[in-house]
C-alpha cells in the first residue's frame, strides 16, 4: 500500500481511484472536496510535501502562464492586465511547479501543458514531459491531450484504446466536449477534471512494485 498525495484536485476522481486500488490516498486543494470526503485537505499542498508520502500526483496546477498557448500574453497582456503582472504570474507558476517537481518524494507525476522557453528557464531541474496521453487510450470517449512530467514513474500504458470518430461528425463533436465547453465561471472546472479511465490506469500502474504487491 502506497501513501499518495493527490495535489490540486477537488473532484476526488484520482483520490478515489487510488483508494479503490487499496492505497492510502489523500487529496488537497484550495477548494473543498466535491464529494465531501474526509480524506481531503483544504489548503496549499506545498505545506504537505514533507509528510512522508510515497507518491505525489499533481493535477491541473494553476500554471496557465507556463504553457505554450499563453506565451503571447507575456508581451501583449490581456485586457485589465499589465506586462508586470504577467511576468509575476509566470514566476509564481514556475515556483509552484518547481516546488512540486523537486519535492522530497520518490515518485512524482505532474500534469501540465507543454511549456514555453521562458517557463523552462525558470523551472528548477526542468525536464521535458515523459508522455502525452488521451482519455480514449483508457476507455473514455473524449479528446483531451494530457502531458505528464514523471519522476520515478513509468509512462502510462493504454488499457482500453478506443477508435476515434471521423472528423465533422456528431460523435466527434461529443468527444470534443472539453474543448467545446462554453465560456462561463465553471469552464475551468470542466476542462480540469480528470477522466476516470486515466485515473484507474494511474492507480494500477504507478505505485512501486512493493506497494503493488502489498495492495
Amino acid at each position: 500500500m502506497a501513501r499518495v498525495l493527490i495535489a490540486c484536485e477537488f473532484s476526488g476522481v484520482v483520490r478515489r481511484a487510488f483508494s479503490t486500488a487499496g492505497h492510502d490516498a489523500w487529496s488537497c486543494d484550495l477548494l473543498p472536496a466535491e464529494d465531501g470526503s474526509n480524506r481531503h485537505i483544504v489548503g496549499d499542498a506545498r505545506e504537505l510535501l514533507h509528510d512522508g508520502w510515497d507518491m505525489l500526483a499533481v493535477f491541473h496546477p494553476p500554471c496557465t502562464r507556463l504553457c505554450n498557448s499563453g506565451v503571447r500574453w507575456l508581451s501583449v497582456p490581456p485586457a485589465g492586465k499589465t506586462v508586470e503582472q504577467m511576468q509575476d504570474e509566470l514566476r509564481e507558476g514556475a515556483a509552484l511547479f518547481s516546488a512540486f517537481w523537486n519535492a522530497p518524494i520518490p515518485r512524482i507525476a505532474v500534469e501540465n501543458p507543454i511549456m514555453h522557453r521562458h517557463a523552462k528557464a525558470l523551472i528548477d531541474g526542468y525536464e521535458p514531459p515523459a508522455q502525452t496521453v488521451q482519455p480514449w487510450w483508457f476507455g473514455d470517449p473524449a479528446f483531451k491531450a494530457t502531458s505528464f512530467y514523471l519522476r520515478g514513474l513509468p509512462p502510462l500504458a493504454p488499457t482500453n484504446r478506443l477508435t476515434p470518430p471521423a472528423k465533422d461528425t456528431d460523435e466527434h463533436k461529443r468527444w470534443s466536449a472539453v474543448h467545446r465547453a462554453p465560456p462561463g465561471p465553471d469552464r475551468w472546472k470542466i476542462r480540469s477534471r480528470t477522466f476516470p479511465g486515466i485515473a484507474a490506469a494511474m492507480a494500477q500502474q504507478w505505485p512501486g512494485e512493493d506497494e503493488r504487491k502489498a495492495a
